[in-house]
């Protein structure tokens, strides 16, 4: 598989906007009692054959919450006092939250591996959320990766012919 190619995707999702505006705004007036499984099966069938290391764009762009309990976990792992990982890797953002100072993430190598992989956010092991229950719950969420994760524009595709 060939590295993904963001700017189409972009462009892609740009101009199927707003037929994917119009199904979200379906699925937030009346969710099909099958919504979690219909996305949990999609998710599944595009993992099989996708390598995120292809992309990497979610490590590049998006920056996730951090956790205390992340904080510890990769602190730990680094061998570092916990207030100097979070001096050196993280500020406050516009919702309290802690993220990386900046991006793509700092854990990001030049081969579009995690160097923390095994010990990496709990937001980063969830991303893009596809395979977790309570789909119904993150539909803004999902809109907006629509044009940063190639998994999440395929699942889309492929709910708006399900439903």
């Amino acid at each position: 598989m060939e590295n993904i190619d963001i700017k189409t995707l972009q462009k892609t999702a740009k101009f199927k906007e707003k037929e994917n505006l119009a199904l979200f705004n379906r699925l937030k007036k009346k969710k099909p009692n099958n919504l979690d499984d219909i996305v949990q099966e999609l998710d599944e069938k595009f993992f099989k054959n996708f390598d995120c290391l292809k992309c990497a764009n979610c490590c590049k762009t998006l920056g996730p919450r951090i956790t205390i309990k992340d904080i510890e976990r990769l602190s730990s792992h680094l061998k570092m006092k916990e207030a100097e990982f979070i001096t050196k890797y993280l500020k406050i953002d516009e919702d309290n939250d802690y993220v990386f100072k900046s991006m793509p993430c700092p854990f990001l190598d030049t081969e579009n591996y995690c160097i923390v992989y095994e010990h990496r956010p709990k937001a980063c092991k969830e991303y893009p959320h596809t395979s977790q229950p309570k789909f119904h719950q993150r539909l803004n969420e999902t809109f907006n990766n629509i044009a940063i994760c190639p998994a999440v524009f395929e699942i889309v595709e492929k709910l708006k012919q399900r439903i």
